[in-house]
């Protein structure tokens, strides 16, 4: 019912910046609560960040990275900043026609194919 397409992922070094988006079709995501989940090689897929009317965040990137959401657009964002080694990991989005705040993995139906972001020292 609802595709989704992330971008904007790369290799920057550590301190640099990236913005990640989310391209939405199939229906409007404006009442759908949407997430930003990270996985690295060998750990499970973890929480950053959700938004629905309002925005929460993973205590491991709070003040480093902001979500945001286009619904104009059909589409949300991830801007993050001052990154680190361990934020290297594969981004996914995700969304859920529900209210959140989520923050697990199996509360969303809906998920893109991921994007690379990897942050070298």
């Amino acid at each position: 019912q609802v595709q989704l397409v992330e971008s904007g992922g790369g290799l920057v070094q550590t301190g640099g910046s990236l913005r990640l988006s989310c391209a939405a079709s199939g229906r409007t995501i404006s009442r759908y609560t949407m997430g930003w989940f990270r996985q690295a090689p060998g750990k499970e897929r973890e929480f950053v960040a959700s938004i629905t009317w309002s925005t929460y965040y993973a205590d491991s990137v709070k003040g480093r990275f902001t979500i945001s959401r286009d619904n104009a657009r059909n589409t949300v964002f991830l801007q993050l900043n001052s990154l680190k080694p361990d934020d290297t990991a594969v981004y996914y989005c995700a969304a859920q026609y529900s209210l959140g705040p989520y923050t697990r993995s199996d509360e969303y139906t809906y998920w893109g194919q991921g994007t690379q972001v990897t942050v070298s020292s």
